[in-house]
């Protein structure tokens, strides 16, 4: 298969590594550590720690490690979160410390606080285009439909972030279709993020810490979707003090425990909720009324250990479903399971690893009662996949990240059984796929001088289709001409897929800066839908030898410009998208139970562009 990119962004990569491997000064060494919530213990990802004699400075990893390579001498260090009091270290490197730091929150009663640290204009000179990172803090001030706060809406007013259809949890970015976002918890792909066929979100507010949106310059450990990246990632629990929050809203109520197991070394968090409109039904006049089932539940939970100060293990995992039974006669119910594990660990103050297993699946359930028509309807998507990714802090001018993934994937269209008395009939299976996606990826951000940083990275995925599976033979009327059983374990097609990333930030002054991105991005899995507002019985099929995976091509570019001490944050962006391989439907496409469905695809291309404007102030009053 040819791949055609850019040939100029492989060598500017190569050179890049090169240069940034090799140049090494002598006597260096290296301060690092980790940033805690002084109240409950929690890491603070992208909390920053500048060094006031060097000018620069650094950002916690999403775990809350960070890690600096400096010339010998005598320092003073800045800790700092947006919220917090910022906490100043004093140290001479003279060998490799280790610094951990506890910051508090910022309180003051009847006062403006001005939330900005002595970094606040990380946004300036990061290289993230396209790329905005939420607190749930933030989240909860804005209005909430029926009482529930929700992540997903909250992205549906980003700049950027289209609606899928009125109420529903879909979203489109920047002209892509919904199925082209990626929605990971804690890792764990989510499929299907919608409650109430889309009123509501599967991402409880009491479970979440914050959630990042990539919107064009999506990081090279990332990949299989075109449009964007949604990384939500849950608390890890109190490890200070023993804590319960509940309420009850509209529709629903929660409740969230957390507590130390060993206190400042092991914690937990569950969070549940369950919405509770279809326990007064039994009390409804109506006799038809009184059997019938609506409501959704979810539960949340994560445990984590530190086992030493190079060790950290977190376990976490999500389960919601949603039901409704119409008087025991017709009835469906969808719902995720996500697990996964990990571990930090830290084999020097400069290479810092985490493995990753993950586990995660979407099913759905569709049934009907009766004599003549009764059956029963069940499809299910499995994923088994796993990560080792490498961050090595090289230099204050070279942090390398690079990596491994696997994942394997078992979709399973639809099976359908008869429940009928009067005329039972043989089930019928549709053909399932099954699929390995693996690869590896390397990446690293470079600065060069004071006012330019590059990102630059490379992503490589190799996607086979396997048996047990079922191969098609179309020919150019999309007619199937043949079927081929391919027996157990058999590779019978694969795709490879090269993505180049690269983005630039010059810093025009310190409160200034203009960022320019390009990035390639390949999908495998899509989605089959009638609708652009889904369906729990949406089916999501892979790429094969009839299905070329889907390929984008992005440019952004940017200025960015901070107001007042860093107090307001704005920006503007513009962005140019091309979209091969892009797939439809022909008319009056049948999708359900039809397995033959590649038939009734068609491909194109597309383009979206551009323009985005996005102001944020950065106060906060506290009473």
């Amino acid at each position: 298969m040819r791949i055609k990119f850019p040939h100029f962004l492989v060598f500017i990569i190569a050179a890049g590594f090169s240069f940034g491997c090799f140049a090494q000064t002598s006597a260096r060494f290296t301060v690092s550590g980790s940033i805690k919530d002084q109240l409950n213990g929690e890491t603070m990802p992208g909390a920053t720690i500048f060094i006031k004699e060097l000018h620069t400075g650094t950002g916690t990893n999403a775990y809350g490690f960070y890690s600096l390579n400096v010339p010998q001498g005598k320092y003073t260090l800045v800790f700092s979160y947006i919220g917090y009091e910022a906490v100043e270290k004093k140290v001479e490197l003279t060998k490799n410390v280790t610094i951990d730091v506890e910051l508090a929150a910022k309180t003051q009663s009847l006062k403006e606080i001005t939330i900005s640290g002595s970094k606040g204009n990380e946004n300036i000179q990061s290289t993230e285009t396209g790329t905005i990172k939420v607190e749930m803090q933030a989240v909860q001030k804005i209005p909430a439909l029926l009482g529930e706060i929700d992540v997903i809406k909250a992205i549906q007013l980003l700049p950027g972030v289209q609606t899928a259809a009125e109420g529903a949890s879909g979203f489109s970015v920047r002209g892509g279709n919904p199925d082209q976002n990626l929605i990971l918890l804690d890792e764990a792909t989510v499929y299907n993020a919608s409650h109430l066929m889309g009123f509501f979100s599967v991402f409880n507010q009491d479970a979440i810490k914050d959630f990042k949106l990539y919107k064009g310059d999506i990081p090279a450990e990332y990949g299989g979707r075109l449009s964007s990246l949604v990384d939500v990632r849950m608390k890890e629990g109190n490890m200070k003090h023993f804590t319960v929050d509940a309420g009850i809203g509209t529709i629903a109520s929660r409740l969230t425990i957390e507590a130390p197991v060993i206190k400042d070394k092991s914690s937990f968090i569950v969070s549940g909720r369950r919405t509770y409109a279809d326990i007064f039904l039994p009390l409804a006049k109506d006799p038809d009324l009184r059997n019938n089932k609506l409501h959704f539940y979810d539960l949340s939970a994560k445990v984590n250990l530190i086992l030493d100060q190079n060790n950290r293990i977190f376990v976490s995992g999500y389960l919601g479903e949603d039901v409704f039974l119409y008087s025991d006669r017709f009835g469906f119910s969808f719902g995720n399971k996500t697990l996964t594990m990990r571990w930090n660990h830290l084999f020097s103050s400069k290479l810092f690893c985490n493995y990753t297993l993950i586990y995660s699946k979407y099913n759905y359930k569709l049934f009907q009662t009766g004599a003549s028509n009764g059956f029963d309807w069940q499809s299910y998507l499995t994923d088994y996949g796993g990560k080792v990714d490498f961050s090595y802090y090289h230099n204050l001018k070279n942090s390398i990240k690079f990596g491994l993934f696997f994942t394997y994937h078992k979709f399973n269209p639809g099976v359908i059984k008869s429940s009928s008395t009067d005329n039972p009939m043989d089930p019928f299976y549709m053909p399932q796929s099954r699929v390995l996606d693996y690869g590896l990826y390397a990446g690293n951000e470079q600065k060069f001088g004071s006012r330019l940083t590059i990102n630059y990275g490379l992503r490589f995925t190799v996607f086979q289709n396997i048996g047990y599976g079922t191969e098609y033979k179309i020919n150019d009327k999309f007619e199937v001409t043949d079927t081929i059983v391919q027996p157990r374990g058999h590779i019978y097609h694969t795709y490879f897929g090269i993505e180049p990333r690269i983005a630039a930030s010059f810093l025009i002054t310190q409160s200034s800066s203009v960022k320019a991105s390009y990035s390639r991005t390949n999908q495998f899995i899509q989605l089959a839908q009638n609708s652009t507002a889904g369906s729990a019985l949406d089916i999501w099929f892979p790429s094969g030898p009839n299905v070329k995976p889907q390929i984008a091509d992005q440019v952004s570019l940017g200025y960015f410009q901070n107001f007042f001490k860093n107090i307001l944050e704005a920006s503007v962006e513009l962005y140019y998208k091309k979209m091969n391989n892009q797939i439809d439907f022909k008319d009056h496409a049948n999708l359900l139970l039809n397995d033959k469905m590649e038939g009734e695809l068609r491909f194109g291309n597309a383009r979206s562009y551009g323009i985005e404007f996005f102001v944020k102030k950065n106060t906060l009053r506290r009473t």
